[in-house]
């Protein structure tokens, strides 16, 4: 059963910006250690760290949370499986809200076209 859905986008170059004005500490604060080290294997890295953005926020939309309830950006981190999807996993704040809601699985999809990442999250549960 569909708990929720997602959906958000953002400008490559917003994010790109974020990342040369405040470095590593934009970095360290949004991403997982994990999420940045993936980034920056890319020739591109901000069209990746822009999908990684955009993909937390859908998933928290997915939720219906939103930032709420003490969730940090580190809560939620994406990661890409070795067959392609990437895969969402969740931690404190924002896993304990999943489990309340019944959420089992989430699906992810991040597209990265003309200046802009795009993510949809679906969140499934039981009944």
């Amino acid at each position: 059963m569909i708990k929720g859905v997602g959906v958000d986008i953002i400008a490559v170059r917003r994010v790109e910006k974020m990342i040369k004005a405040h470095g590593e500490v934009f970095c360290a604060r949004v991403f997982t250690r994990r999420e940045t080290e993936y980034c920056q294997r890319f020739r591109r890295p901000e069209e990746r760290f822009a999908g990684r953005f955009a993909a937390k926020e859908a998933v928290l939309k997915a939720l219906g949370t939103g930032w709420r309830g003490g969730i940090s950006w580190q809560d939620v981190e994406i990661s890409q499986t070795r067959s392609g999807p990437p895969e969402v996993k969740l931690s404190g704040a924002a896993e304990t809200e999943a489990k309340k809601l019944g959420v089992q699985k989430i699906y992810l999809s991040i597209s990265h076209s003309r200046g802009y990442a795009l993510a949809f999250a679906i969140a499934e549960g039981g009944t």
